[in-house]
C-alpha cells in the first residue's frame, strides 16, 4: 500500500517536468489502452491527489482486514475498472485513482454483504457510512470535469471482483493454502 501511494506521488512530481496525462484512459481508442494501467497514477494537480490519496489509504487499510489476497484483489479492481470504462466510457481523457477508490468501496461494501463474517459486514457498513453518498454523487453525470463513468465503471468493478475473490479464498482455505 505505501509503496502504491509513493509511486502515484512520484508520478505526479514527475507529470509535472514530463507531459504524462496524455498517457490517460481513452475509451475505445487505441492508445487509450495504456491509460487502463497508467489512468490510476496519473492527477491533474495536487487537490485531485490529495483528494484520492486520503480514501486510498482509508479503504487500503480496510482491505487488510479482508481473508482475500491483497494485491490480487486489487489489480483485479484496478484492470477489470480499467477495462469497463475502456469499453463503456464516454470519450475524454480520463486520469485518476477515483476509479480504483470507487472500486475498493464497492469491494467491501459487496464483501460485507455476501461473506458471513462479522468483520466484513462492519467494514461494509463503515465504507456505506463514510463514503456511500459520494458514492452516488460521484456517479452523477452533469459533473463537469469528473469521470462519473470512471466512479461508475469502479462500482461495477467492485461488484463483480468480489464474489470472485470470495470464491477463491475460500477454495485456497479449504485446500489449505
Amino acid at each position: 500500500m505505501l509503496t502504491f501511494l509513493i509511486v502515484i506521488w512520484v508520478v505526479f512530481a514527475l507529470d509535472q517536468l514530463l507531459p504524462l496525462e496524455q498517457f490517460g484512459l481513452v475509451p475505445r481508442q487505441l492508445r487509450g489502452l495504456l491509460g487502463i494501467v497508467a489512468m490510476p497514477l496519473l492527477h491533474g494537480d495536487v487537490n485531485h491527489l490529495l483528494a484520492n490519496t486520503t480514501p486510498l489509504v482509508f479503504l487500503l487499510l480496510l482491505l487488510v482486514g479482508s481473508r482475500t489476497r491483497i494485491l490480487e484483489v486489487v489489480l483485479s479492481l484496478w484492470l477489470l475498472s480499467g477495462v469497463l470504462l475502456w469499453v463503456f466510457g464516454r470519450e475524454a481523457l480520463h486520469i485518476g485513482a477515483s476509479t480504483l477508490v470507487f472500486a475498493l468501496g464497492s469491494f467491501l461494501i459487496v464483501t460485507g454483504i455476501i461473506e458471513r463474517r462479522l468483520l466484513s459486514f462492519a467494514i461494509a457498513v463503515l465504507v456505506t457510512i463514510v463514503y456511500g453518498t459520494s458514492f452516488f454523487a460521484g456517479i452523477a453525470p452533469w459533473q463537469a470535469g469528473v469521470s462519473w463513468d470512471g466512479h461508475l465503471a469502479g462500482l461495477i468493478g467492485g461488484a463483480m471482483v468480489a464474489p470472485m475473490a470470495l470464491r477463491r479464498s475460500s477454495q485456497s482455505h479449504r485446500n489449505g493454502a
